[in-house]
């Protein structure tokens, strides 16, 4: 059987994942997180800026 790694490994697994494993994917949603939170900011503002404008 292969080491489970991130790129081997399905969510779909029977199989639990690894704590490597689970932490890699808990922070890799973390980021993703992160990033999308300050399009949505960044999105938001710039709607209430031109909402202002009127």
């Amino acid at each position: 059987m292969t080491p489970q790694t991130i790129d081997n490994y399905r969510l779909t697994s029977l199989e639990e994942p690894s704590d490597e494993v689970l932490a890699q994917l808990m922070h890799e949603a973390a980021e993703e997180a992160s990033r999308t939170n300050r399009e949505a900011t960044q999105f938001f503002k710039e709607i209430k800026q031109a909402a202002a404008a009127f």
